[in-house]
């Protein structure tokens, strides 16, 4: 996908991702790279760096697949922690009351674009 600048990147376009459906992207920040992926939540766009707070590994193990069979959780497939999709926050699992790096989206004309989140 195209960068906008180095610390940001086109996602998508406003109403391509359909709710309880995930996207993965990748952002770039001179010599680092975080493999993101946004979720639609409820019609709400919510972005991840895809690492759990538990293991720090990629959360899917099916590609793009993120949440729990009743899309109401996001879902670490290697240990079953659930995190809410709207905070970020696990409320099931080992590493309970820690939060996902949050990636901030921003909408500019037709495009949902990720910016390189502060904690990183």
């Amino acid at each position: 996908m195209p960068s906008d600048t180095s610390d940001t990147v086109l996602v998508g376009h406003v109403g391509e991702l359909q709710p309880g459906r995930t996207k993965k992207f990748v952002l770039r920040r001179a010599d680092r790279e975080e493999e993101c992926f946004v979720v639609n939540h409820g019609g709400t766009l919510y972005a991840y760096v895809n690492r759990c707070c538990h293991v720090p590994m990629t959360m899917d193990w099916i590609d793009n697949q993120f949440m729990t069979e009743d899309q109401q959780f996001i879902l670490c497939a290697t240990h079953g922690a659930c995190y809410e999709p709207a905070t970020g926050e696990c409320v099931s699992g080992p590493p309970f009351g820690k939060y996902l790096t949050a990636v901030p989206l921003s909408i500019r004309g037709d495009d949902v674009v990720a910016s390189w989140p502060e904690e990183l």
